[in-house]
């Protein structure tokens, strides 16, 4: 059963096609790769998953909810980490949590439990009323696991989460995604430009460059289908080999290009 529907998908800035025409499902309770290098179109699929963005054309469906009708149904089934912190470095890692429960309109009652019950979840119950500003890199993206999983979302959407993370804090990281996913039924979705991550990690995944998608299948499904023997071989082989300059998925950069 496919718990995320995507048909046609295509967002334009302007005549620039930054994600073309796209198709692929993902099974519910699976853990979904979307691997590309800079520039591919992986963080604007993923805006448009999310809501952040909407479609120039196509469609969307999230736990069976249109993406054009039913955003709020679908903004309460999905947790979400983005590339960059989104946490308030202004506030405690407890106060942090708080306030998205609030806005989750999660019952006062159950509020202080399930918060201590997530922050020792991360190992960060001791820090709880530590500020963020205090906090590495490492330890704020696992306050927004903690924070992504308060609502008990049926899918966690999650782009490039382990950017800029030590060996030790990426490690932690997919520790716990592969625990959230099997002792919790939770469908994993994350972007990343990381062979290993994507091989050792997700069950399938979607090669996409320039927008498109490319090849869709198991890390042995895609070597098969290019005929080569590393999946890194095979990413080369679709994607090419020159150096991209370009950073990943600049919305922004998108805009201004688009304005001139």
């Amino acid at each position: 059963m496919a718990i995320i529907e995507i048909r046609n998908l295509t967002k334009r800035f302007g005549r620039l096609a930054a994600v073309d025409n796209i198709d692929f499902l993902v099974e519910k309770g699976s853990i979904f790769a979307f691997l590309g290098p800079n520039g591919a179109g992986k963080s604007t699929t993923i805006k448009m998953m999310t809501t952040v963005l909407f479609p120039s054309e196509g469609s969307i469906k999230i736990n069976g909810f249109d993406i054009l009708k039913q955003k709020n149904e679908i903004r309460k089934s999905i947790g979400v980490i983005f590339q960059d912190h989104t946490v308030d470095n202004e506030l405690t890692a407890y106060e942090n949590l708080y306030y998205h429960a609030v806005l989750y309109s999660i019952p006062k009652k159950q509020r202080k439990k399930k918060i201590e019950s997530l922050l020792s979840y991360v190992g960060l119950l001791e820090r709880k009323d530590d500020f963020l500003k205090n906090f590495s890199g490492g330890m704020k993206r696992r306050v927004e696991i903690a924070r992504g999983l308060l609502h008990s979302p049926k899918i966690l959407f999650l782009d490039e989460p382990t950017l800029g993370l030590d060996v030790q804090t990426r490690a932690f990281l997919w520790e716990h995604i592969r625990r959230i996913n099997k002792e919790e039924g939770i469908t994993i979705f994350f972007t990343t430009h990381n062979m290993d991550e994507a091989e050792k990690i997700a069950k399938k995944i979607a090669i996409i460059d320039k927008g498109r998608i490319l090849v869709t299948g198991t890390s042995d499904d895609i070597k098969k289908k290019t005929r080569t023997r590393s999946l890194e071989d095979a990413f080369l082989k679709l994607t090419g080999r020159g150096i991209r300059e370009e950073p990943a998925d600049n919305l922004e950069m998108m805009r201004k290009r688009f304005r001139r």
